[in-house]
């Protein structure tokens, strides 16, 4: 799941930018967007922070990079899926010395089903 903080944050990484902000709430439309997303543009002499009167993103920018962040996230659910699923690094390196011994698959049946069970999409 993403939001808009993330989108945010990306859209920083992607431009090479650091502007920091603060977002009250999950901003579902431009107007939420512009009440309740303030960029931070300084601090005065105690430290509090002064906010910019101008947003470096606009909505568009924000909800499409939102929109984006979501399908790569929700395109790479088996990942998710298969990474609880596999047995853990300790069981799976017990398996493969086993194997080594025995001369069995039981690592690569035990990765395999769990490939099968999580398909890529």
């Amino acid at each position: 799941m993403t939001d808009i903080a993330t989108a945010i944050q990306s859209l920083n990484k992607k431009g090479g930018n650091s502007h920091e902000f603060v977002c009250r709430g999950e901003p579902t439309n431009e107007a939420e967007y512009n009440s309740n997303v303030d960029y931070v543009s300084g601090a005065d002499a105690n430290g509090t922070a002064i906010f910019s009167d101008t947003k470096p993103y606009t909505w568009s920018e924000v909800s499409a990079e939102k929109a984006l962040l979501q399908t790569e996230y929700d395109n790479n659910e088996y990942q998710r899926d298969r990474a609880s699923a596999y047995p853990s690094i300790q069981d799976q390196l017990d398996m493969q010395y086993w194997d080594s011994v025995n001369g069995t698959t039981t690592w690569a049946d035990a990765v395999a089903k769990v490939k099968a069970d999580n398909p890529k999409s």
